[in-house]
C-alpha cells in the first residue's frame, strides 16, 4: 500500500507491507537524501512483521516544501508516520546515513522502540560525521581508477554547488566501488534517478551541526549492529562501540556496505537472530 503522510509542509511517500497483528519494523533508508535498494530486507521482513518504508523528507517522493531539514524536523517524520498508523511501539532498521537517523531517534524517544537493527551505520553527529566522510573518502579513493577518482571529486564539487546530475553521478560510482569484486545484480541499487542536490547538502549541514550523540544507557530493547569486513568506514565506528558497550556487534565477511547483496545467507541469518524468526528460507 503507498501512501502520503503529511508532516506540516513536509509529504512522505510511505509504502507499507501489511501484516495484521503483527508487530512493526519502520525501514530508513541510507543517503541522505538517497534511498538505497532495502526493498529485498522489507520484503523478507514482511513474512513475520508489519514493514513500513518511506522516502525521507526531499528525497523522490517525498516534497519538502518548507525546505526544513533539522533533526528535529527529521525526528518528527517518524513520529508522523508512527500516529498515521497508530502505533505506540516498534522496532527500527537503518542502514548507513539510516543508521545514524535511528540512533538520533532512539537518544530522543527510547520508549517508542522495541528494537533497533543498525546496518553498516554512520559513525555519529557534529566532528564525527566529518570524520567519518574522510574514511569514506579514502575508501572511494583505494577502489577508483585515476580517471574514476576525478570525476568523483569534480562531481562531488558540483553536487555542493547544487547540481542534482553531479550527485547523481558521484552516486553511481559510489555504488560501483561498493559492489567491486562482488557478484549481484545491479550494481547501482540507489535510486539515483531524480536526485535532488538540496536536502542532500541541507541534512550533511544539519548533521554537522548537530551535537554529538552520548552513550546510551541500557533501555532494555535489543540493538544489533552489523558492519561488513569491507565497509567503507574506518576507525571512527568506535564510537558507535562506545555508544552501545551492550549490543550486539557483528562482521559481516565477504561483504561490504550493502550486505544483503553480497553475503546473502549471512546477514539474514544475523537478521533472523535479532528478530528471533526462523533463518532457513531468504
Amino acid at each position: 500500500m503507498e501512501i502520503l503522510v503529511a508532516n506540516q509542509a513536509t509529504r512522505l511517500y510511505t509504502v507499507t507491507y501489511p501484516n495484521k497483528g503483527k508487530e512493526t519494523v519502520i525501514l530508513l533508508h541510507g543517503g541522505p537524501g538517497v534511498p538505497d535498494g532495502l526493498d529485498p530486507v522489507a520484503e523478507y521482513l514482511s513474512r513475520y512483521f508489519q514493514v513500513i518504508t518511506f522516502h525521507q523528507r526531499g528525497t523522490l517522493n517525498s516534497p519538502c516544501y518548507s525546505n526544513e531539514y533539522s533533526m528535529d524536523r527529521y525526528l518528527s517524520d517518524i513520529d508522523s508516520i508512527a500516529e498515521r498508523f497508530d502505533l505506540e511501539k516498534f522496532h527500527l532498521l537503518g542502514h548507513s546515513w539510516g543508521g545514524l537517523y535511528a540512533q538520533i531517534y532512539a537518544y530522543q524517544n527510547p520508549h517508542r522502540l522495541l528494537s533497533m537493527f543498525l546496518c553498516s551505520p554512520a559513525s555519529g553527529t557534529g566532528k564525527q560525521w566529518r570524520e567519518m566522510t574522510m574514511e569514506v573518502t579514502r575508501f572511494n579513493k583505494r577502489k577508483t581508477t585515476q580517471g574514476e577518482w576525478f570525476a568523483m571529486l569534480k562531481n562531488a564539487a558540483l553536487g555542493l554547488l547544487g547540481s542534482d546530475a553531479g550527485y547523481e553521478r558521484f552516486y553511481t560510482q559510489f555504488c560501483l566501488n561498493c559492489n567491486k569484486g562482488y557478484q549481484v545484480e545491479n550494481p547501482v541499487p540507489l535510486m539515483i534517478d531524480r536526485i535532488s542536490a538540496k536536502p542532500i547538502n541541507r541534512t550533511n549541514f544539519a548533521i554537522l551541526r548537530h551535537s554529538e550523540l552520548e552513550m546510551l544507557p541500557d533501555q532494555g530493547f535489543r540493538i544489533t549492529v552489523t558492519y561488513s569486513d569491507d565497509d567503507i568506514y574506518g576507525d571512527s565506528t568506535k564510537y558507535v562501540k562506545e555508544r552501545y558497550p551492550y549490543a550486539h556487534f557483528i562482521t559481516i565477511p565477504n561483504s561490504s556496505h550493502f550486505p544483503w547483496l553480497h553475503n546473502e545467507g549471512y546477514f539474514y541469518s544475523v537478521l533472523a537472530g535479532h528478530y528471533g524468526v526462523n533463518s532457513s528460507t531468504f
